[in-house]
């Protein structure tokens, strides 16, 4: 593992129009993440290409890491900074090939130690996670907190996920994590905002954005 994520690490909503998503990454940039997931399943992959593509633009411009969800394809056709997967989204080590030394590469570990451990030579980071129950995916497994520490103390990066919220964070960052991810603590409000109060949305998002960072992070 050579290049560190830290902080947070925005995952975007699915089902937003491209209007809805640029303005809500780009509020959340303004918020200071530290990076960026574009995790979409509309059934057309050229909309998912174009909407990755404008959120390329987007965050080169603002210097944050922009990862593509589940395909490599996907992450390269955009010009990505990176591919993020699952369990079922193919062998990191084969990714690892496609994208070069000059990509992110994460994968998600659950609540698997032995298997960060088969992947910390080619990934870039390695998440656990259900942490804490989560709104979006109820039934997944829950992933201590000690796998965290366990990580540190062999100096991977790691990225938490999973019910992640302002309130439980601090925890999650002192257990050794060095990122969590976030989806509805993030966005949920803002979505909802969007209609009637676009300003308020953004700074919704925003807000939330400072309240999950880390403490040396937070006001800035």
């Amino acid at each position: 593992m050579h290049r560190r994520l830290s902080g947070v690490y925005a995952i975007t909503p699915d089902g937003l129009d491209t209007e809805s998503l640029l303005a809500l990454a780009s509020a959340a940039i303004e918020g200071g993440i530290g990076a960026l997931q574009y995790r979409s399943k509309h059934p057309d992959p050229r909309y998912r290409l174009g909407q990755l593509s404008a959120l390329v633009t987007l965050c080169r411009a603002a210097s944050v890491p922009l990862i593509a969800n589940d395909s490599v394809e996907l992450a390269l056709d955009a010009g990505a900074d990176g591919v993020h997967l699952g369990r079922d989204d193919g062998d990191p080590a084969q990714a690892r090939a496609r994208l070069g030394a000059g990509r992110l590469l994460g994968v998600s570990c659950y609540d698997r130690f032995e298997l960060a451990l088969r992947h910390a030579g080619v990934a870039d980071y390695v998440a656990f996670g259900s942490v804490f129950p989560s709104p979006t995916k109820p039934d997944a497994v829950r992933a201590p907190l000690t796998l965290f520490t366990r990580a540190r103390l062999r100096g991977w990066n790691t990225v938490a996920i999973g019910g992640i919220t302002a309130d439980n964070a601090a925890s999650v960052y002192t257990a050794g994590a060095d990122a969590v991810a976030v989806i509805s603590a993030l966005f949920d409000t803002g979505i909802t905002l969007w209609p009637t109060d676009r300003d308020a949305a953004r700074r919704t998002v925003s807000d939330a954005a400072r309240g999950l960072a880390t403490p040396d992070r937070q006001g800035r």
